[in-house]
């Protein structure tokens, strides 16, 4: 049994100095304990460390991080309000499942919300946002890990609509980034989309920079839409390779059964 169905992963990898690697020592009043938990497990989950339908055992997590149930399960709460965590009676909490119907809204969500922010903000542009927009369009381009490409991706669309001033629709935009970071990681299985989307990222921002509001919503609609759908081909193509896979693993002997006469 894995370390992901048989204690806690992040129990792996410990320095020196005996903390978890890249994990926050928890000292803080309980609510920014559970959040600071929060944030831990919720990174894991997007790196991968906690894969898809792992359980979150509170006991494990609680040992981990050297404190009490209460904070525990007040982040779990969190995580499952923001769709991270499925929490189901007798069985306790577990990393939710990637959906590819989920991929797919939140990517035609995005496309509709970050066109709107993109009209507003064009206008208010000024070469200093604008230089700050192509520095960090070169940073995502540049980037070869997966769990910065997320993060520099977010600071590269978030900086083409920050001048909109609509600080509801920024934030909506953002919880929608957050939501669909780990379907986001999964853009390094395809090289060559990722040149393509860089490539699409420099063509939004030209359209910025010329104040063409009409083709960089359209560019930016079609790159969203693009990634959604490339995502969602992949999930349900794993789907129904795993649902084939399945039933022939459930027919296939055991070693013991064939010697025997």
């Amino acid at each position: 049994m894995s370390d992901a169905t048989n204690g806690f992963p992040l129990e792996r990898a410990k320095p020196a100095n005996g903390q978890p690697a890249g994990l926050p020592v928890v000292s803080a009043p309980r609510t920014s304990t559970s959040r600071m938990i929060a944030d831990a497990l919720r990174a894991a989950i997007v790196d991968g460390t906690l894969a898809p339908e792992s359980p979150l055992r509170q006991d494990a997590i609680a040992r981990h991080f050297s404190v009490s149930a209460i904070p525990v399960r007040e982040a779990l709460r969190q995580l499952a309000s923001e769709g991270w965590a499925t929490i189901e009676m007798h069985k306790g909490a577990s990393v939710a499942s990637l959906s590819a119907d989920e991929a797919r809204e939140i990517y035609e969500i995005r496309s509709a919300l970050e066109s709107l922010a993109l009209g507003l903000a064009i206008p208010r542009h000024t070469a200093a946002t604008l230089r700050e927009a192509a520095t960090l369009c070169q940073a995502a381009r540049r980037e070869r890990d997966a769990s910065q490409y997320v993060a520099r991706n977010e600071a590269f669309h978030h900086s083409l609509y920050a001048p909109s001033a609509r600080p509801r629709l920024i934030e909506m935009i953002a919880t929608l980034h957050h939501r669909g970071e780990r379907y986001l990681r999964l853009k390094f299985d395809f090289p060559q989309y990722k040149r393509e989307s860089d490539a699409e990222h420099a063509g939004i921002l030209a359209a910025v920079k010329r104040g063409d509001i009409g083709a960089a919503q359209s560019l930016v609609s079609a790159h969203l839409l693009g990634t959604g759908d490339l995502i969602y081909r992949f999930l349900t193509t794993t789907d129904a390779a795993d649902a084939a896979v399945a039933p022939r693993m459930r027919r296939r002997p055991s070693s013991s059964s064939r010697t025997r006469t």
